[in-house]
Parts: structure tokens; C-alpha cells; sequence
């Protein structure tokens, strides 16, 4: 465990915190006027390798080898300069700062930190955090890499969970969840049932990954709500034909797939980091992450799971009325994390892939996003 300290003055500006892996939603940008809830789970921290915020320079400012040495291979709108490296954190677990009123920014509901670091330490007055609250935004602290020293604590430092630990725990994320949002007077209703913003984001990172593993080649996803997440984005962006790769679910405690599957979707381990790897003939297969939380539900739905079927209710169910609520779209996966996560894939370079890059970029129309 560590103890974050200001780099100006040594206070401490934080509990005790575990690092654990940067969730893939970290930088999403959710619907409009959402009130999303606090990124990081109490008690823990993660660190984000990209740099966050002003100052940006738009993509003809940038010469693409300073881009391909930053780790972005394709175009993109503007590019970060700020310093990256921040360690990001729940708003709760922050001591001994004060919020730095002039520097709100010009957020509608909250703080969206677009004036840089918004939070001072108490002590000596150094900005070494900025917190983001706004609507539309995950609620986080970014501490500072420059400003802010992270101090090892004297206290139990407990080991990540074993793969077959995390499976038995069975933390599963629902696909959907009621949004809230911000009212007015042209919000009737400030709360509606929609899909889940953490499976929409979770579908954007591992939708970049399955182009990639694709080759250009129609891909077959498993039925049900795996085929509801990916297929139709991936018969959108792919060439129609026959399908030629097979994509199916793998991972700790499920059958191994027959050598036949091309791309496996499998977790990534929720506090290394790691994506989970199989052995013996499947090992050559193309892996496809995806939050463990997401992918515990897609390998084993929950049996009362809120959906649309056909046929009689059977008599030993009991009767939902009103009906339970549910999404009143298809499912689109996150634009933005899909983006962000192909850019920064070598393969984004291969000629087939940057052509739907571009198109994507072109494109103005939401399609199956």
C-alpha cells in the first residue's frame, strides 16, 4: 500500500491506497447530462500512462513520428501535452486540500478540470490534484505526477486475487443499470433505464482488438447477449461474406474451446492488469480483453436477467407488473474508447485497418455506435 505526499511540503494527501489496473472507462464521456458515479472503487488507485487534459495539439501539429513515438499509430483530433504518469483515485480517499475556486473551468454541473489542477494542498498552497465531477463524467482525483510522491505505508500488503479466487467471488457488472440525470425543465423524468456505461466502454476496447484480430475477415461472435454487444458493430465495419474467424468466450474455470476458435474473449485480471492466457492448442489464438466483471456475466447470465422472450410465462414464475424497464436502443459500443484504444495498436497501420480508421473519422453518423 502506499501514501501520496505533497511534493512541496511532504503533507499527506491521501489514505492509505492499493494500486489496481486502470479501468477502461476511465476516460469516457457518458451520454448528456448523466450523473455517473465514482471511478475508482474506495481504497485504491491506478495510474494512467497517457497524458490527460491541456494543453492539445491538433493532429497537423504533430509530426507522426513524434505521434508513433507516443504509441498512436492512426490520426486523431488533438493530442495531450500535459505530463502523463497521474495516479487517479475516489474523491474520498483525498486529505489535507482545498478546492481552488478560479479554476472550475467550464463545467455545467460540476468540475470537468479543463483549467488544469483545481485542488491545493493545505499546507503550502501547491496545486497537486484535480478533481472531476461534472455530468457526463466519471467522478475521479488525478493527482499530479510532478506534484505529488507516492510514499510506501507500513501495513499489510495483500497479494492479487488467483484467477480461480475471482471467478468464486463472482463480482459480475450487469449490462443495465438506471442512468440519472441532471434535471430541467425539459426533463421530465430524470431517471431511465439504459445499458450499462461501463459495458458500452468495455465493448469499445475490445471491438479495436477484434478488428485487429479479425485480419479484414468477417468475424462470428457466440449468440445471445454476446452477439447483442458485438455482431452488429462488427458486420458494419467488416466486409459481409461468410464468416472466416470465430470468436468465442475462454477463460479460468470455463471448457477450453476446440482448436478451431481464432479469438478468444477473456478477462483481464481486475488489479494486475493482466490478461488471462491459455495453454495447450488454443495458446496461438488472438485474445480479446474485456473487464472481468463483464465477462463473469457474459459466460454465466444471470437466470432472471430482464429481457425480451417468447412463449407463456410458466406457472412457477412470479409476474413482474409493471414489467421491468429496459434499454430503449440497441446496444452501441463507446465511440470514444473505441477510438482511443485502436489508435494505439501497431496493426491500426495495416492498410485494410486504416481505411475503416478513416472512415470511421469521416463519418458523423453514430451507426452501430
Amino acid at each position: 500500500m502506499f501514501v501520496f505526499v505533497c511534493a512541496g511540503c511532504g503533507a499527506e494527501l491521501t489514505t492509505p491506497l492499493s494500486q489496481v489496473a486502470l479501468p477502461v472507462h476511465a476516460r469516457q464521456v457518458y451520454g448528456n447530462g448523466a450523473q455517473l458515479p465514482v471511478l475508482m472503487e474506495p481504497g485504491t488507485f491506478a495510474v494512467d500512462p497517457d497524458p490527460w487534459g491541456g494543453p492539445w495539439r491538433t493532429w497537423d501539429e504533430i509530426d507522426p513520428a513524434e505521434a508513433e513515438a507516443r504509441g498512436i499509430y492512426a490520426p486523431v483530433y488533438a493530442l495531450s501535452d500535459s505530463m502523463p504518469g497521474a495516479s487517479v483515485i475516489a474523491p474520498g480517499d483525498i486529505r489535507g486540500t482545498r478546492l481552488i475556486p478560479e479554476k472550475r473551468g467550464g463545467a455545467c454541473c460540476g468540475l470537468d478540470g479543463a483549467e488544469g489542477p483545481n485542488m491545493a494542498c493545505e499546507a503550502c498552497d501547491l496545486p497537486v490534484a484535480t478533481r472531476v465531477d461534472d455530468c457526463s463524467l466519471w467522478q475521479v482525483v488525478r493527482l499530479g505526477p510532478d506534484v505529488v510522491h507516492r510514499v510506501p505505508f507500513d501495513g499489510i500488503h495483500p497479494a492479487p486475487l488467483s484467477w480461480a479466487e475471482l471467478t468464486e467471488r463472482g463480482e459480475k457488472t450487469p449490462p443495465f443499470e438506471p442512468i440519472s440525470a441532471w434535471g430541467g425543465r425539459q426533463r421530465a423524468n430524470h431517471n431511465y433505464w439504459s445499458w450499462s456505461p461501463q459495458w458500452e466502454a468495455a465493448a469499445g476496447h475490445a471491438l479495436a482488438h477484434l478488428l485487429v484480430a479479425s485480419q479484414g475477415q468477417p468475424v462470428k461472435v457466440p449468440g445471445g447477449l454476446t452477439a447483442d454487444v458485438f455482431q452488429r458493430a462488427l458486420d458494419a465495419l467488416l466486409p459481409a461474406g461468410t464468416p472466416k474467424r470465430r470468436a468465442v468466450l475462454a477463460g479460468p474455470g470455463q471448457t477450453s474451446p476446440d482448436a478451431g476458435a481464432d479469438i478468444l474473449l477473456v478477462p483481464v485480471h481486475p488489479q494486475t492488469g493482466r490478461t488471462w492466457t491459455p495453454a495447450g492448442p488454443i495458446s496461438s489464438a488472438h485474445l480479446v480483453p474485456l473487464p472481468v466483471g463483464v465477462w463473469l456475466w457474459l459466460v454465466s447470465p444471470e437466470p432472471n436477467l430482464p429481457v425480451p422472450a417468447s412463449g407463456r410465462i410458466a406457472h412457477d414464475i412470479l409476474r413482474d407488473d409493471p414489467l421491468p424497464l429496459l434499454p430503449t436502443h440497441l446496444f452501441r459500443a463507446d465511440r470514444g474508447t473505441f477510438q482511443h484504444t485502436l489508435v494505439r495498436l501497431p496493426a491500426v497501420c495495416s492498410p485494410w485497418l486504416r481505411t475503416i480508421v478513416e472512415n470511421f473519422t469521416r463519418s458523423t453518423s453514430a451507426g452501430p455506435f
